[in-house]
Protein backbone atom coordinates (compact mmCIF):
# COMPACT_ATOMS: atom_id res chain seq x y z
CA UNK A 1 0.00 0.00 0.00
CA UNK A 2 0.96 3.64 -0.40
CA UNK A 3 0.35 6.64 1.94
CA UNK A 4 -0.31 9.92 0.64
CA UNK A 5 0.47 13.17 2.71
CA UNK A 6 -0.98 16.09 1.23
CA UNK A 7 -0.84 18.07 4.29
CA UNK A 8 1.53 17.53 7.09
CA UNK A 9 4.93 17.85 8.71
CA UNK A 10 6.59 16.99 4.94
CA UNK A 11 4.12 15.98 2.34
CA UNK A 12 4.77 12.67 -0.23
CA UNK A 13 4.39 9.50 -0.58
CA UNK A 14 5.05 6.85 2.09
CA UNK A 15 5.41 3.21 1.67
CA UNK A 16 4.76 2.33 5.06
CA UNK A 17 1.68 3.48 7.87
CA UNK A 18 5.05 4.22 10.27
CA UNK A 19 6.67 6.82 8.13
CA UNK A 20 2.93 8.18 7.34
CA UNK A 21 1.92 8.58 11.24
CA UNK A 22 5.26 10.54 11.55
CA UNK A 23 4.12 13.53 9.00
CA UNK A 24 0.54 13.60 10.55
CA UNK A 25 0.07 12.51 13.93
CA UNK A 26 -0.37 15.79 15.82
CA UNK A 27 -0.66 17.74 13.00
CA UNK A 28 -3.72 20.71 12.22
CA UNK A 29 -6.34 19.37 10.20
CA UNK A 30 -3.67 16.51 8.34
CA UNK A 31 -4.67 14.91 4.92
CA UNK A 32 -3.59 11.52 4.12
CA UNK A 33 -5.48 8.68 2.52
CA UNK A 34 -4.37 5.17 1.60
CA UNK A 35 -4.18 3.87 -1.87
CA UNK A 36 -3.16 0.95 -3.51
CA UNK A 37 -1.22 2.43 -6.23
CA UNK A 38 1.72 4.78 -6.42
CA UNK A 39 0.04 6.97 -8.98
CA UNK A 40 -2.95 7.57 -7.18
CA UNK A 41 -1.56 8.44 -4.09
CA UNK A 42 0.50 11.03 -6.18
CA UNK A 43 -2.73 12.25 -7.70
CA UNK A 44 -4.26 12.98 -4.36
CA UNK A 45 -1.04 14.73 -3.00
CA UNK A 46 -0.71 16.86 -6.60
CA UNK A 47 -4.44 17.62 -6.61
CA UNK A 48 -3.91 20.52 -3.62
CA UNK A 49 -0.10 21.07 -3.50
CA UNK A 50 0.16 24.16 -4.94
CA UNK A 51 -2.45 25.44 -2.36
CA UNK A 52 -1.09 23.20 0.59
CA UNK A 53 1.83 24.47 2.93
CA UNK A 54 4.82 22.67 3.58
CA UNK A 55 5.72 23.10 7.56
CA UNK A 56 8.68 22.14 8.63
CA UNK A 57 10.00 20.46 5.39
CA UNK A 58 13.11 21.68 6.81
CA UNK A 59 16.62 22.27 4.71
CA UNK A 60 16.98 19.11 1.74
CA UNK A 61 13.77 17.90 2.55
CA UNK A 62 12.85 14.45 1.25
CA UNK A 63 9.95 12.56 0.70
CA UNK A 64 10.20 8.96 0.85
CA UNK A 65 10.97 6.61 -1.67
CA UNK A 66 12.51 3.43 -2.00
CA UNK A 67 16.44 3.65 -2.15
CA UNK A 68 19.09 2.01 -3.98
CA UNK A 69 22.33 2.16 -3.09
CA UNK A 70 24.99 4.11 -4.06
CA UNK A 71 27.25 1.54 -5.28
CA UNK A 72 24.36 -0.13 -7.33
CA UNK A 73 23.69 3.23 -8.95
CA UNK A 74 27.66 4.11 -9.85
CA UNK A 75 27.37 0.42 -11.41
CA UNK A 76 24.47 1.14 -13.49
CA UNK A 77 26.24 4.56 -14.85
CA UNK A 78 28.58 2.18 -16.43
CA UNK A 79 26.19 -0.77 -17.20
CA UNK A 80 24.93 -2.00 -20.78
CA UNK A 81 23.99 1.08 -23.13
CA UNK A 82 19.98 -0.14 -22.75
CA UNK A 83 19.99 1.00 -19.23
CA UNK A 84 18.85 3.93 -19.50
CA UNK A 85 17.90 5.95 -22.47
CA UNK A 86 15.80 8.90 -23.48
CA UNK A 87 12.58 8.10 -21.91
CA UNK A 88 10.29 8.86 -25.12
CA UNK A 89 12.18 8.96 -28.41
CA UNK A 90 12.57 11.74 -30.08
CA UNK A 91 14.19 12.42 -34.23
CA UNK A 92 18.35 13.13 -33.43
CA UNK A 93 18.84 15.83 -35.79
CA UNK A 94 22.60 14.43 -36.70
CA UNK A 95 24.55 11.45 -35.37
CA UNK A 96 27.29 14.20 -33.70
CA UNK A 97 29.50 12.59 -31.80
CA UNK A 98 29.59 13.82 -27.92
CA UNK A 99 31.77 16.20 -26.16
CA UNK A 100 33.47 14.07 -23.07
CA UNK A 101 35.70 17.13 -22.56
CA UNK A 102 35.46 18.03 -18.76
CA UNK A 103 33.20 21.37 -18.79
CA UNK A 104 34.04 24.11 -15.83
CA UNK A 105 30.91 25.62 -15.04
CA UNK A 106 31.16 29.56 -13.80
CA UNK A 107 29.67 29.86 -10.32
CA UNK A 108 27.40 32.68 -11.16
CA UNK A 109 23.91 32.50 -12.93
CA UNK A 110 22.20 36.10 -14.14
CA UNK A 111 18.68 36.21 -15.57
CA UNK A 112 15.86 38.85 -16.09
CA UNK A 113 14.40 39.42 -12.67
CA UNK A 114 11.18 37.79 -12.61
CA UNK A 115 7.95 39.12 -11.17
CA UNK A 116 6.73 36.73 -7.70
CA UNK A 117 3.33 36.29 -9.18
CA UNK A 118 4.88 34.63 -12.72
CA UNK A 119 5.66 31.46 -10.13
CA UNK A 120 4.24 29.04 -8.28
CA UNK A 121 4.32 28.42 -4.75
CA UNK A 122 3.56 25.60 -2.24
CA UNK A 123 3.31 27.85 1.14
CA UNK A 124 6.27 29.86 0.79
CA UNK A 125 8.21 27.74 -0.91
CA UNK A 126 8.45 28.20 -4.99
CA UNK A 127 7.54 25.18 -6.84
CA UNK A 128 9.97 23.44 -10.12
CA UNK A 129 10.22 20.67 -11.57
CA UNK A 130 13.50 19.35 -13.41
CA UNK A 131 14.43 16.17 -15.80
CA UNK A 132 16.81 14.75 -17.92
CA UNK A 133 17.18 12.81 -20.68
CA UNK A 134 19.75 10.74 -23.10
CA UNK A 135 19.37 8.79 -26.16
CA UNK A 136 21.33 5.85 -26.47
CA UNK A 137 22.85 6.09 -22.92
CA UNK A 138 26.36 4.57 -22.64
CA UNK A 139 27.10 4.36 -26.49
CA UNK A 140 29.01 6.98 -28.65
CA UNK A 141 26.52 8.81 -30.01
CA UNK A 142 24.75 9.40 -27.01
CA UNK A 143 22.64 12.54 -26.81
CA UNK A 144 21.25 14.14 -23.67
CA UNK A 145 19.74 17.46 -22.76
CA UNK A 146 18.61 19.18 -19.56
CA UNK A 147 14.66 20.63 -18.91
CA UNK A 148 13.89 23.09 -15.83
CA UNK A 149 9.97 23.89 -15.78
CA UNK A 150 8.56 26.68 -13.84
CA UNK A 151 4.75 27.12 -14.97
CA UNK A 152 3.37 27.76 -18.70
CA UNK A 153 5.09 30.20 -20.61
CA UNK A 154 7.56 31.01 -17.73
CA UNK A 155 10.77 33.00 -19.23
CA UNK A 156 13.21 30.88 -16.65
CA UNK A 157 11.47 27.16 -17.98
CA UNK A 158 14.77 26.31 -20.19
CA UNK A 159 15.48 23.39 -22.70
CA UNK A 160 19.36 22.81 -22.92
CA UNK A 161 21.40 20.39 -24.33
CA UNK A 162 24.11 18.88 -21.77
CA UNK A 163 27.86 19.78 -21.85
CA UNK A 164 30.20 17.10 -21.07
CA UNK A 165 29.52 13.38 -20.62
CA UNK A 166 26.76 12.32 -22.47
CA UNK A 167 24.51 10.41 -19.43
CA UNK A 168 21.07 9.83 -18.19
CA UNK A 169 22.76 10.53 -14.72
CA UNK A 170 24.24 13.64 -15.08
CA UNK A 171 21.33 14.61 -17.29
CA UNK A 172 19.36 14.95 -13.84
CA UNK A 173 21.80 16.34 -12.02
CA UNK A 174 22.53 19.39 -14.00
CA UNK A 175 18.94 19.74 -14.55
CA UNK A 176 18.65 20.50 -10.77
CA UNK A 177 21.85 22.40 -10.83
CA UNK A 178 19.79 24.66 -13.50
CA UNK A 179 17.05 25.09 -11.46
CA UNK A 180 18.66 26.43 -7.93
CA UNK A 181 20.85 28.69 -10.09
CA UNK A 182 18.04 30.04 -11.59
CA UNK A 183 16.34 30.56 -8.26
CA UNK A 184 19.40 32.20 -6.61
CA UNK A 185 19.53 34.68 -9.23
CA UNK A 186 16.06 35.70 -8.26
CA UNK A 187 16.76 35.55 -4.87
CA UNK A 188 14.63 32.87 -4.08
CA UNK A 189 15.47 31.17 -1.14
CA UNK A 190 13.06 28.55 -0.06
CA UNK A 191 12.47 25.83 -3.24
CA UNK A 192 10.03 22.99 -3.32
CA UNK A 193 12.02 20.58 -6.78
CA UNK A 194 10.37 17.85 -8.11
CA UNK A 195 12.48 15.06 -9.75
CA UNK A 196 11.88 11.78 -11.32
CA UNK A 197 15.28 11.19 -10.52
CA UNK A 198 15.80 8.84 -7.21
CA UNK A 199 19.30 8.87 -7.73
CA UNK A 200 19.67 12.44 -7.43
CA UNK A 201 17.76 13.15 -5.03
CA UNK A 202 19.05 10.13 -2.86
CA UNK A 203 23.16 11.70 -3.86
CA UNK A 204 22.38 14.89 -2.31
CA UNK A 205 20.00 14.47 0.65
CA UNK A 206 22.31 11.15 1.56
CA UNK A 207 25.23 9.94 -0.12
CA UNK A 208 27.27 12.53 -0.38
CA UNK A 209 28.35 13.63 2.90
CA UNK A 210 29.10 10.13 3.20
CA UNK A 211 31.16 10.21 0.02
CA UNK A 212 32.70 13.15 1.32
CA UNK A 213 33.92 11.18 4.91
CA UNK A 214 35.11 8.26 2.65
CA UNK A 215 37.88 10.15 0.32
CA UNK A 216 34.33 10.28 -3.00
CA UNK A 217 34.12 6.75 -2.96
CA UNK A 218 31.15 4.39 -2.98
CA UNK A 219 30.31 2.02 -0.16
CA UNK A 220 31.55 -0.54 -2.05
CA UNK A 221 35.37 0.99 -2.34
CA UNK A 222 34.76 2.45 -5.92
CA UNK A 223 35.34 5.88 -7.05
CA UNK A 224 32.08 7.73 -7.87
CA UNK A 225 31.58 8.40 -11.13
CA UNK A 226 29.63 11.37 -11.11
CA UNK A 227 32.09 13.24 -8.40
CA UNK A 228 31.97 16.96 -9.98
CA UNK A 229 28.48 16.79 -10.62
CA UNK A 230 27.51 15.83 -7.18
CA UNK A 231 30.23 18.33 -6.04
CA UNK A 232 28.60 21.18 -7.89
CA UNK A 233 24.96 20.26 -7.06
CA UNK A 234 26.23 20.26 -3.34
CA UNK A 235 27.68 23.93 -3.76
CA UNK A 236 24.88 25.31 -5.47
CA UNK A 237 22.25 23.72 -2.57
CA UNK A 238 24.16 25.52 0.18
CA UNK A 239 22.23 28.59 1.46
CA UNK A 240 19.26 27.62 0.47
CA UNK A 241 16.22 25.55 2.01
CA UNK A 242 15.41 23.09 -0.91
CA UNK A 243 12.48 20.13 -0.30
CA UNK A 244 13.81 17.48 -2.51
CA UNK A 245 10.39 16.09 -3.93
CA UNK A 246 9.75 12.63 -6.09
CA UNK A 247 7.52 12.08 -8.54
CA UNK A 248 7.04 9.07 -10.57
CA UNK A 249 7.42 10.01 -14.30
CA UNK A 250 5.17 9.85 -17.29
CA UNK A 251 2.21 9.37 -14.79
CA UNK A 252 0.58 12.37 -16.31
CA UNK A 253 1.84 15.17 -13.63
CA UNK A 254 2.01 18.14 -15.82
CA UNK A 255 4.86 20.07 -14.26
CA UNK A 256 6.86 16.52 -14.55
CA UNK A 257 5.32 15.66 -18.11
CA UNK A 258 6.48 19.56 -19.34
CA UNK A 259 10.24 18.85 -17.70
CA UNK A 260 10.17 16.03 -20.08
CA UNK A 261 9.33 17.63 -22.86
CA UNK A 262 11.92 20.54 -22.35
CA UNK A 263 14.65 18.11 -21.49
CA UNK A 264 13.50 15.83 -25.17
CA UNK A 265 14.04 19.27 -26.49
CA UNK A 266 17.37 20.30 -25.20
CA UNK A 267 18.59 17.05 -26.24
CA UNK A 268 18.24 17.72 -29.64
CA UNK A 269 20.18 21.18 -29.90
CA UNK A 270 23.83 20.83 -31.31
CA UNK A 271 26.17 20.56 -28.61
CA UNK A 272 28.60 23.78 -27.86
Amino acid sequence: MFYAVRKGRRIGVYQTWEECREQVNRYPAASFKKFASEADAWSFVGSESRQSSSHSAGINGISSLSQKSDSYWNEMETASPSYSTCKRPYEQSSEEESNRKRVKYNETYSAPSVSKDKFSYMGDSVVVYTDGCCSSNGRRKARAGVGVYWGPDHPLNTSDRLSGRQTNQRAEIHAACKAIEQAKSQNIKKLVLYTDSKFTINGVTSWVDNWKNNGWRTSTGKDVINKEDFERLDKLSEGMEIQWMHVPGHAGFTGNEAADRLAREGAGKQNF
